[in-house]
């Protein structure tokens, strides 16, 4: 039996969000506050709480297009600057990062990478993995443009889940 090779989606999605970068940054780098921008996730647990720092874990938990998943991943590192970059130990094989560059007039880039390998009869569903984690990247680019522009905006502490 043949197993076939496995494929590696490439994605990115940036958007300039109005805001200092460090106020974006505390957002993005506490792993806490994704049930907050990132749809599908219903909980996300770091350890340690907090602004991320290498080595540290998440557990996520998300549905997407009527499953239920559970991803286990590491920070990496972090840094130079206002960046990190992770990857799972278990459930999807993904990898990625998360970067704030400050632009002009208090306003910054905010640039979200995501690798997704696909494994044997995933392959054949590609576009559609492509389309969907395009997608859901881009809106979750949005999501978090909207959370830390909008006045009055206080994203909860790192842990927290999503109510109601």
């Amino acid at each position: 039996m043949t197993t076939l090779p496995k494929q590696t989606l490439a994605l990115q999605a940036e958007i300039v969000i109005d805001r200092d970068a460090q106020v974006v940054w505390d957002v993005l780098a506490d792993y806490g506050n994704d049930v907050l921008w990132r749809k599908g996730v219903t909980s996300m647990v770091p350890t340690p709480a907090g602004a991320v720092r290498a080595g540290t874990t998440t557990e996520e938990h998300m549905r997407v297009a009527g499953g239920a998943y559970h991803n286990v991943g590491v920070v990496t590192g972090v840094g130079p600057g206002l960046r990190f970059a992770w990857r799972t130990t278990s459930g999807a094989d993904a990898d990625g990062s998360r970067t704030v560059t400050a632009t002009a007039a208090g306003a910054c880039l905010v640039r979200l990478e995501l690798n997704v390998r696909l494994h044997g009869a995933q392959r054949l569903a590609a576009p559609l993995f492509r389309a969907t984690l395009r997608r859901a990247l881009t809106g979750d680019a949005g999501r978090l443009r909207a959370l830390v522009e909008t006045a009055g905006a206080t994203p909860r502490r790192s842990g927290a889940r999503p109510t109601g």
